[in-house]
């Protein structure tokens, strides 16, 4: 399987263009909603940029070794937000759509439980995968041949705090 490694400032980088495609698009919009835990750091930046509330979706689905094994997708039982009500405007953010399955569901969920509120959703990944089932209205990179994405935070995915407070004693 072809692999992609992503720095930190690659990933900046990507979320600021993320941003733009989005600005350009001219969509007004009145409420951010991202899928945690892949999409909280886009959602928290973008949510800053456009003076936007931000909303956070958990979910879950990926397990096992180096959290490369699908399973089943849970979300949590309600959005944690900070406004009374969800705007009717949403973008909704996550890292990347991978199978498109968790973006799919997650319209649906927000559609199911707050669609009384929502008028229109759209959705907006940083890397946009041929094999997903689901097409993000904004993407950053569109990958044809479906690589494994390595993202910068992934070594605390593989590190205990033990193991953290151990090395950085040693480095001084």
């Amino acid at each position: 399987m072809h692999e992609i490694s992503i720095t930190w400032a690659d990933y900046h980088r990507k979320i600021e263009e993320l941003a733009v495609k989005v600005y350009e698009s001219e969509w007004e919009f009145n409420q951010i909603v991202c899928i945690a835990k892949g999409g909280l750091r886009i959602g928290d930046t973008l949510a800053r940029l456009f003076d936007l509330p931000l909303a956070i979706l958990s979910a879950s689905s990926y397990s096992g070794p180096g959290n490369r094994q699908r399973g089943v997708l849970t979300f949590s039982r309600d959005l944690a937000m900070t406004t009374a009500n969800l705007g009717s405007e949403v973008l909704l953010v996550d890292d990347l759509a991978d199978s498109g399955v968790t973006l799919k569901r997650a319209v649906h969920w927000l559609k199911h439980h707050y669609g009384f509120y929502i008028e229109e959703i759209r959705t907006g990944v940083l890397w946009y995968k041929a094999a997903s089932v689901y097409q993000p209205d904004y993407y950053v990179d569109y990958l044809p041949d479906n690589p494994w994405i390595h993202q910068p935070f992934e070594p605390y995915e593989q590190l205990t705090p033990q193991q953290l407070a151990q090395s950085l004693r040693a480095s001084g």
